[in-house]
């Protein structure tokens, strides 16, 4: 994803004051992974979300030209206070987007997690260790 530009206010290289950097190069230190399930969309998988989880799946929407999303899992970065002030429009961002699937992960931070519980009930799945995921096809109609 070494072309994810930083240039919304969902990641944490705008708030921590670095995002000159970010625009000039994209954020280098971020990996993610996206798969197309046929017939449900978009899955995407996050490290650590450095560039941000939205601009990561706006970025692997416009890459694939698939537009929907099936299931965003991992981490997020918005943990602790330097980070809080950017949940509410992230997760509000998370609404608009509307996968399937939610699966807040390690840096997600409690705050942020709880957050996306409340206002995606019907999307959120709570991540622990062990857990696993079968993301299948949609079945063929005939």
């Amino acid at each position: 994803m070494r072309d994810v530009r930083a240039g919304q206010r969902y990641g944490p290289a705008e708030v921590a004051g670095r995002r000159a950097e970010c625009d000039q190069g994209g954020v280098l230190d971020d990996q993610a992974l996206i798969a197309h399930v046929a017939g449900r969309g978009l899955v995407v998988l996050t490290g650590c979300g450095h560039a941000g989880v939205i601009n990561i799946c706006r970025y692997a929407q416009r890459l694939t030209g698939v537009q929907k999303l099936h299931a965003v899992i991992g981490g997020f970065h918005l943990t602790g206070p330097l980070f809080e002030p950017i949940i509410g429009d992230t997760v509000s961002a998370l609404e608009q987007l509307a996968p399937d699937l939610i699966v807040p992960a390690h840096c997600t931070g409690w705050k942020a997690t709880h957050a996306i519980a409340r206002r995606l009930p019907g999307a959120f799945i709570q991540n622990s260790v062990g857990t696993t995921f079968h993301l299948t096809a949609a079945a063929r109609a005939g």
